[in-house]
């Protein structure tokens, strides 16, 4: 349940109640609105524990959230999550972009795609260094010197780093190293490693299951805002359909429904979707047309010998004309985009059916 304060309550009084719902045995988790200040009460609801906070001083009512995930959704934060991640804003009307090539093969092909792509917008760089694959026989990817090479690469370009993180026990390691943890399709119900991030202060990437609906995507971000990480990005990045033209269906209605339901900020995956890198485009232009606040999007300078994904990802100079494009999609729609860490396009009223801001 969640118990609305009063305009203008003070902070003893948000204290008070804070204190009661602990010594209610349920768990308390403050959020604060530039309009009103919310209590969450997380936990078994019972009508005599409701009746006991809204005699509380300072309290205007107590509601009960009616979705299964309570901090990740609209009811328990009204307003969109804005994350601030080394200076660049992601979430609400920002437009963010995370590019790299999937797997860190080579300190040569890791610091030629990052220049390239934080010369064409990017704001966040990515790379893999644990690779889970579906065979055991492929590339698994370079683990601890992979981290190594991907901080070297953030340093030198001034970008924030994502990394999938696949174990719990990989957690420390990739926590010194990265910036952003990144959690894979195959590993969104990975609730140890979720909870493991959620312990963390550093924000989580969380990409949709192959065959995952909605709610247990927004599940899954809960488990690690239940530990106190509230920096949690939610990815739509494909799902199984009996389509077989593409690698994976590219859900786009599943942004607008998420951020009907959720504060988080959403991303969309059009590589890992696509599998090809002619559609990657289209893909990306029509996520962030439907709202999203950011892609994560695969660019390899020689793909045809790439370790991972080769076949989806896309050349520099096609990722530079994308962006151009991505510029232009953000701003009808009423987002601004990020690049290199500070807005470029400034937002207009958006069209009809988009997000105004």
């Amino acid at each position: 349940m969640i118990v609305v304060m009063k305009a203008g309550v003070g902070a003893d009084d948000v204290q008070r109640v804070i204190e009661r719902v602990a010594e209610l045995g349920l768990t308390p988790h403050l959020s604060k609105g530039e309009f009103r200040t919310i209590v969450g009460a997380i936990g078994q609801r019972s009508a005599q524990v409701q009746q006991q906070l809204e005699q509380l001083p300072g309290v205007d009512e107590v509601m009960a959230i009616s979705q299964p995930y309570k901090l990740a959704s609209r009811e328990f934060h009204e307003a969109d999550t804005i994350l601030d991640i080394n200076g660049i804003r992601v979430g609400g009307p920002h437009v963010n972009i995370i590019a790299g090539p999937c797997a860190i093969e080579s300190r040569e092909v890791l610091f030629t795609v990052g220049k390239a792509v934080k010369e064409a917008g990017a704001s966040i760089l990515r790379g893999g260094a644990f690779k889970p694959r579906s065979s055991p026989y492929s590339f698994q990817g370079r683990g601890r010197e992979g981290l190594e090479l991907l901080k070297e690469a953030g340093d030198e370009l001034g970008m924030p780093t994502i990394t999938e993180v696949v174990d719990p026990r990989d957690v420390p390691v990739v926590y010194e190293f990265a910036d952003m943890f990144q959690i894979g399709a195959r590993n969104m119900q990975n609730f140890n490693l979720l909870l493991e991030v959620g312990k963390t202060d550093k924000p989580v990437f969380i990409k949709r299951g192959l065959a995952a609906p909605i709610t247990e995507l927004l599940m899954s971000a809960e488990y690690v805002l239940s530990q106190g990480n509230h920096r949690v990005i939610v990815c739509e990045r494909g799902i199984r359909t009996f389509a077989d033209e593409v690698r994976f269906t590219l859900d786009v209605s599943a942004v607008p429904v998420i951020q009907e339901r959720s504060h988080l900020p959403v991303f969309i995956d059009p590589s890992h979707a696509a599998g090809k890198r002619d559609l990657v485009p289209a893909l990306a232009l029509a996520g962030i047309a439907a709202g999203a606040q950011g892609a994560i999007i695969e660019v390899h300078s020689c793909p045809d010998r790439a370790l991972c994904d080769g076949p989806q990802a896309v050349l520099p100079h096609n990722f530079h004309k994308l962006m151009e494009q991505i510029k232009q999609i953000a701003e009808i729609v009423g987002h601004r985009v990020t690049l290199w860490g500070r807005e470029d396009a400034k937002p207009r009223k958006a069209l009809a059916g988009g997000w105004a801001t």
